[in-house]
């Protein structure tokens, strides 16, 4: 049997690898909806954002393994949008806007994590919960590139599209 190197950052996967991460998501939200307790539905959640955080935290280290030093916070952010993005969800981000005070606005119009969630206006409201592992995400990789960051996400009614809100905390 032939050895196969592992895809980079820039590869594409078959479908049939993207789906156990898919799956594995959709469970963990499908989890947290089940919880009846509304402080105990508050408390998952922030678990779900906190695997979310761990796993970027961790990823980054392996993405910027061989990757020049980022000029500053504008270029580490189009590294977050392309790269990393790339990496987790095989495609980069739509769109990137920043206010250059510290505030980042990253669009995704067809979030992978949001397709399956309906458009219908009763989803709308269950649909964040969807997203809550991404914000963890993003937060982590810049955490371990420095940067101490708020994530939220915010959902329209045109689904599967989001915006990611990046607040960079200053010291």
């Amino acid at each position: 049997m032939a050895y196969q190197q592992p895809p980079t950052a820039n590869q594409n996967l078959p479908v049939a690898e993207e789906i156990p991460f898919e799956l594995l998501h959709l469970e963990l939200v499908g989890q947290i909806l089940e919880k009846t307790d509304a402080e105990e539905r508050e408390r998952a959640l922030a678990n779900l954002e906190l695997i979310g955080f761990n796993a970027g935290y961790r990823l980054i280290e392996k993405l910027t393994k061989e990757s020049p030093k980022f000029k500053d916070e504008l270029d580490l952010m189009k590294f977050i949008c392309k790269d990393f993005w790339m990496s987790v969800f095989r495609k980069q981000i739509d769109n990137l806007r920043t206010n250059h005070q510290g505030v980042y606005v990253l669009q995704d119009n067809h979030f992978k994590f949001l397709s399956k969630v309906s458009e219908s206006k009763q989803y709308l409201e269950s649909s964040s919960k969807f997203v809550v592992f991404s914000c963890g995400l993003i937060r982590g990789s810049l955490s371990n590139l420095g940067v101490n960051t708020i994530v939220t996400a915010e959902i329209s009614g045109q689904l599967p599209s989001v915006k990611f809100q990046v607040q960079v905390q200053r010291s």
